[in-house]
């Protein structure tokens, strides 16, 4: 069963997330510490974390920086605070949904599921790479003329996605439901930086090269002749 990690330090809110995820079948821990909830996090086997931005030692937005160094588990932030700067901010260092208190507990559990289906395992798609990639998608890991690329989760299947059918053109909209990121919530523009990472880890391996190209207004395609 999927273990679900809630950092909260509000007891009230912690019991109700409790309740509604063992409701759907997951194993819950409880954290109420930033801190604390980065040792489970190192030493333990989760699915996925549900933060709270306003912890009592650090915040949210520092547990997932300091958790995306070591881990791409998939993070659902919780917050007070509703302003769109916020919610980019805690999209753009690696959080997979934000949801905004007062919530249902049963919404945030349908929202767990939802993460936990986008980001599992995907059958490969049926078209191949050209022999400049190779694709070990057990590892989640791919080689550029031979040398292995140090992918983020994302990165990764950002740049599977786009391997799998060269020459078509992707929305950002269709990147982000690949990525396992809800497209609803509006955060196409994210994929930019995710490209932007993604071509600057190609061209340290082959800087005259250009596989992603760019389709102004449309979005992004693999194109192997490039």
């Amino acid at each position: 069963m999927p273990q679900i990690l809630i950092v909260e330090d509000e007891a009230a809110i912690a019991d109700t997330l409790v309740y509604a995820l063992q409701a759907e079948g997951f194993v819950t821990h409880w954290s109420s510490l930033g801190g604390e909830a980065l040792t489970l996090l190192e030493n333990g086997t989760f699915d996925l974390a549900i933060l709270d931005v306003g912890l009592p030692d650090i915040s949210g937005f520092e547990v997932c920086k300091r958790l995306r160094r070591f881990s791409e588990l998939p993070v659902i932030f919780l917050t007070a605070r509703s302003e769109e700067i916020d919610r980019v901010v805690g999209l753009e260092i690696g959080a997979d949904d934000y949801v905004v208190k007062p919530f249902s507990p049963r919404e945030v559990a349908a929202r767990v599921k939802a993460i936990l289906k986008r980001v599992a395992p995907r059958e490969a798609p049926a078209a191949s790479a050209p022999s400049t990639f190779q694709i070990d998608d057990a590892a989640f890991r791919i080689h550029y003329h031979g040398q292995a690329l140090s992918l983020t989760r994302h990165e990764f299947r950002l740049l599977r996605t786009l391997l799998g059918q060269p020459r078509r053109v992707y929305s950002r909209e269709q990147l982000l439901d690949a990525l396992g990121v809800a497209s609803e919530a509006g955060y196409e523009r994210n994929i930019d930086s995710h490209i932007k990472s993604v071509r600057a880890k190609l061209r340290a391996i082959a800087p005259s090269e250009e596989p992603i190209q760019t389709h102004r207004g449309l979005g992004y395609s693999f194109e192997p002749e490039a």
